[in-house]
């Protein structure tokens, strides 16, 4: 990162000259799905948090451009995590994320391997490996596949170590195919398993916590409590028709007992 002369610091451009991002348009769903899903379990696992920010998409200003502003040097991830920022900065939002003000490198960026290959596992790597953000994940669908992709796995992360990017293990799930990655700087786990995500069924990647259970998702906990409570208004209705049935039975009995000459009350 540059360091900003302090005559020049009180014209560097701010968020609102910058570009949100670089304007080039996705080629295929994942891009968008996979970061808005992972940001919002986010909001939902540090709902109380107010330290923290993911951005979809959106530029990391490195290096102002003092002559030319919207020619400042940034990079657009995929998807990034920055700790230590405040959550919300002011009612509209980010446009970009600067860092001459921020002053909070992402520990994270995430990219997902498009269409169009685009140096993910070799310019880019070293990029995110030179500016030191500690993790970089890339997720590939087509992994596995021969060619680029043969040699490489779904969902690989890369940790700063001495300053070189080294390959994580990842640690096999219960589930099939699941696997996840831990990440102790962040107190989370980042992994992959075949789910069914808004109708779509397909492998996903997900938050998992350090005893690798993955966070549900949004549409995952409505279903759940709506099963909780439709098997609660089961068993009420169970409990309710067993009383009604040991009445009906107490009835006919006391009935009985009265047909005998018996009084049931005084029994």
């Amino acid at each position: 990162m540059v360091t900003i002369p302090s005559e020049y610091r009180r014209r560097l451009p701010t968020a609102e000259e910058l570009p949100d991002s670089d304007e080039t348009p996705v080629d295929n769903e994942l891009q968008n799905d996979i970061p808005n899903i992972l940001l919002n379990l986010l909001r939902e696992i540090w709902g109380e948090r107010s330290d923290w920010f993911w951005g979809v998409d959106m530029g990391v200003y490195l290096e102002p451009n003092l002559e030319e502003p919207e020619k400042s040097r940034k990079i657009v991830p995929d998807g990034f995590l920055a700790l230590g920022v405040p959550r919300y900065n002011g009612e509209g939002g980010r446009l970009s994320y600067v860092l001459w003000q921020e002053k909070v490198l992402p520990i994270l960026a995430l990219e997902i391997i498009s269409k169009k290959y685009n140096g993910e596992y070799e310019s880019k790597l070293e990029e995110y490996q030179d500016l030191g953000i500690l993790y970089y994940v890339i997720y590939n669908p087509l992994a596995g596949r021969r060619g680029l992709y043969k040699n490489h796995q779904s969902l690989e992360v890369y940790k700063l170590i001495d300053g070189k990017y080294e390959l994580m293990p990842s640690i096999a799930l219960l589930q099939e195919s699941g696997k996840m990655i831990w990440m102790q700087e962040i107190d989370l786990g980042i992994g992959c398993e075949r789910t069914d995500c808004n109708n779509w069924q397909r492998e996903w990647v997900y938050w998992y916590d350090c005893y690798g259970a993955r966070y549900p998702t949004a549409q995952e906990r409505a279903t759940k409590a709506n099963a909780i409570a439709a098997q609660e208004k089961l068993i009420s209705q169970q409990e309710r028709l067993a009383k009604e049935k040991a009445e009906q039975k107490a009835q006919r009995l006391a009935e009985k007992l009265r047909s005998l000459g018996i009084n049931p009350d005084e029994m």
